[in-house]
C-alpha cells in the first residue's frame, strides 16, 4: 500500500514539474506582414491569420484577404 502511495506522489510531482516547465515557455511569435495597406477610408476591426494569408475585417462590412509574405491584397469579400 505504501508503494502505491509513493508511486502516485512521484507521478503527481512529475506532472506538476512538467506543467511548470511548459507554461514558462514563451509562445511562438505571431508572424504578421510589416505593412498592410487598407483601401482609402477603410478601418480595421479584426485580424485573423491562416496558412499563407491574413484577413482584415473592415468597418465597411468587407473582408480583405492579404498574402502573408508581402502583404498584397489577394481577395475582397463583401459581407451582406
Amino acid at each position: 500500500m505504501a508503494a502505491l502511495a509513493g508511486v502516485m506522489i512521484v507521478g503527481l510531482v512529475v506532472i506538476v514539474v512538467a506543467l511548470v516547465i511548459r507554461l514558462q515557455q514563451a509562445p511562438a511569435p505571431l508572424a504578421v506582414p510589416g505593412v498592410i495597406e487598407l483601401p482609402e477610408g477603410a478601418r480595421a476591426e479584426a485580424f485573423t491569420r491562416g496558412r499563407g494569408w491574413g484577413a482584415v475585417v473592415t468597418d465597411g462590412d468587407e473582408i480583405l484577404i492579404f498574402d502573408a509574405e508581402d502583404g498584397t491584397l489577394r481577395q475582397r469579400i463583401a459581407v451582406e
